[in-house]
């Protein structure tokens, strides 16, 4: 290792292979329980696979790491030369994650500074990155949690579903607002906010709702400089033609990220889901 604070983040950031090779961060993975089996996200079930089994309606629940996978984390990146650890993971509201690595960290043979970001896919990602980032700068362990804190605090999360059925039988999101975005046939547009998904607006069709995205995140973005994440469950075409008009309309766009969320988030959401995450640098 060749810094001395390292930054450990769960299977939820959905960060590219390429940046956790390059920035060295560890990510823990989450699990997914398919009928009978536990299967560690990003290993060991594909976000392909999870839409799969909810199409055919097979029952598919997430938990989070146990504690002894962070305490086994903690003591591994500590034996590599780290002298204090960053742990940054998803919004406290959809998991114990978060919970179950401050259990961990109590242990650990060096400080750890566990963080709840509020965040879940490349909006958590984001955070990781940055306070990498500063690791590398050679900052210490509490400038790196400030860099991520700071992130979390610009960066916007919104996501359009085909249907709020999986969120509210995972209990992310309430009856009464899966309620109302049923209504009529609307389609829901929906946000991060307080480290909760919350109904951000109603529109009458998906064509509509995936181009009032658009345009909530490029005015998000602004004139920027800011980084973008789009992220789709089975929906690939979809995804490369949002990317490509969010391309066109930020102009000062940094870096544009797309991919397929994993396993966990795809499993309380449900195929066709659409999301873009706006970080101003």
């Amino acid at each position: 290792m060749s810094r001395h604070v390292a930054i450990v983040t769960d299977s939820t950031a959905y960060l590219p292979r390429a940046a956790i090779e390059r920035h060295q961060i560890t990510a823990v993975p989450l699990t997914v329980v398919l009928g009978d089996q536990a299967l560690e996200e990003g290993t060991e079930i594909s976000a392909r696979s999870v839409a799969q089994a909810l199409q055919k309606r097979r029952p598919v629940t997430t938990s989070r790491p146990s504690p002894s996978m962070f305490a086994d984390t903690y003591r591994q990146v500590a034996a590599a030369g780290a002298r204090a650890i960053v742990s940054l993971h998803l919004s406290s509201e959809f998991s114990g994650t978060y919970d179950a690595a401050v259990m961990a960290a109590k242990e650990a043979p060096v400080p750890v500074h566990v963080v709840d970001t509020g965040m879940v896919a490349m909006a958590l990602g984001f955070c990781a990155l940055a306070a990498a980032e500063t690791a590398e700068a050679g900052g210490d362990a509490d400038e790196a949690v400030a860099a991520a804190e700071k992130r979390a605090a610009g960066t916007s999360a919104y996501f359009y579903v085909d249907t709020l059925d999986y969120l509210r039988r995972g209990g992310r999101i309430g009856a009464a607002q899966a309620l109302l975005g049923s209504a009529l046939a609307v389609k829901p547009l929906l946000q991060l906010a307080d480290g909760r998904i919350e109904l951000l607006e109603k529109v009458r069709t998906a064509s509509k709702a995936i181009a009032r995205l658009e345009e909530i995140a490029a005015e998000r973005a602004g004139e920027g400089p800011a980084d973008i994440a789009v992220h789709h469950l089975a929906a690939a075409e979809r995804v490369d033609a949002l990317a490509q008009r969010l391309r066109e309309r930020v102009p000062g766009l940094h870096e544009l990220h797309v991919s397929e969320v994993g396993a966990v988030i795809g499993a309380h959401t449900g195929p066709g889901l659409l999301g873009v995450v706006v970080s101003p640098r």
